[in-house]
């Protein structure tokens, strides 16, 4: 293809994508995908959690689809994404049910060992709205460099779970939209109080699903601004082989 493509909606980059399962420790197998740079070893690894499967989340909810499609060619990042327990895309189906975020921690545990077996460089879990509040949940368990939260809502994660990131060496970076269904800017200020290290970026003009490429292109920027900032901003074009 001649000439630079500019990047957006669906585009999929050169990666090295591979199906992959998860195994929890009571005895499921989740479904999912690892992308990795081509022809170099990643810088770091994004863990990825969904948004609410009962609400239609899932590993492709777009964001999530978009950094995998995208980070390993810009940002030399690999992404891990994989289906919560009972969640269905078109990778599969992982087995068990919704658990209300209680029993998923298993599933979480079963993504960071995996990290571990695979030896997967620097992990960051990047939970979105439901995902956010199993990352705030479990993340201070597994050994990562921190975690960043997409939409927030702090409907399970109590305020003890949050505290518990106060004083960590382990980064708490917050994506707030500003017309945000759950949690607007004012509130989650108030609400991450208790965690004075954590960076709360509020995002003007920003919503819960994140829709649209500037909105879509503004998150990717912030993931890569604190994983591996020496590859922000991130390109809108693309000039190599497709």
């Amino acid at each position: 293809m001649a000439g630079p493509v500019e990047i957006r909606g669906g585009i999929e980059l050169p990666a090295v994508r591979e199906h992959i399962e998860l195994h929890t420790g009571d005895g499921l197998t989740l479904v999912g995908e690892l992308a990795t740079p081509l022809h170099r070893p990643a810088v770091a690894t994004l863990v990825t959690l969904h948004p609410l499967p009962t609400s239609g989340g899932f590993m492709d909810s777009h964001i999530l689809r978009k950094a995998a499609s995208r980070l390993p060619a810009l940002a030399d990042l690999a992404v891990l994404r994989f289906n919560t327990r009972g969640t269905t895309s078109p990778r599969g189906t992982s087995q068990g049910s919704f658990g209300h975020g209680q029993t998923e921690r298993d599933d979480v545990a079963a993504a960071m060992a995996f990290v571990a077996e695979r030896g997967l460089p620097n992990p960051w879990l990047v939970g979105w709205s439901f995902g956010t509040e199993l990352a705030l949940k479990y993340g201070l368990e597994h050994p990562i460099a921190g975690a960043i939260l997409l939409s927030p809502p702090l409907h399970r994660a109590t305020d003890a779970e949050v505290a518990a990131w106060a004083g960590n060496p382990r980064k708490l970076v917050v994506l707030v939209p500003e017309l945000d269904d759950y949690l607007r800017p004012d509130e989650a200020r108030a609400r991450f109080a208790s965690v004075p290290d954590a960076r709360l970026i509020a995002v003007d003009g920003g919503k819960h699903l994140w829709v649209g490429e500037n909105q879509t292109r503004r998150v990717l920027n912030e993931i890569v601004s604190v994983v591996n900032p020496a590859k922000a901003p991130l390109p809108d074009e693309w000039a190599g082989e497709l």
